[in-house]
């Protein structure tokens, strides 16, 4: 199971950090993502970090803003957004498959349910 949380308001140029807790399994043997869907338009990968701890971003939107990390001992993975837009508005999700990363939601092994961000001009 995956819990999202940490979503909220927020004013445009602002922070929030995302967190992403795993129940049942163990996170070191898979990739985890970040997907968000905003109103109206589909879900979209935005950034996933594999097991080594490497990332991609998968939305262009957020190099450089956006950081994906993981913390195992924990078993949660955390999405960094920094310098926040309004077009973030969203509802963030997070996902994980074994070992590689995917842009693809339905890819995903596990999915959990989102958490919403929204962030205010």
């Amino acid at each position: 199971q995956l819990q999202a949380s940490g979503g909220g308001l927020v004013q445009a140029g602002g922070s929030l950090r995302l967190s992403c807790a795993a129940s049942g399994f163990n996170l070191d043997d898979y990739s985890i993502a970040w997907f968000r869907q905003a109103p109206g338009k589909e879900r979209e990968g935005v950034i996933c970090t594999w097991t080594n701890g490497n990332s991609i971003n998968y939305a262009d939107s957020v190099k450089g803003r956006f950081t994906i990390s993981r913390d195992n001992a924990k078993n949660t993975a955390y999405l960094q957004m920094n310098s926040l837009r309004p077009e973030d508005t969203a509802v963030y999700y997070c996902a994980v498959r074994k070992y590689t990363c995917s842009s693809y939601y339905n890819a995903m092994k596990y999915r959990g349910k989102g958490t919403q961000v929204t962030v205010s001009s």
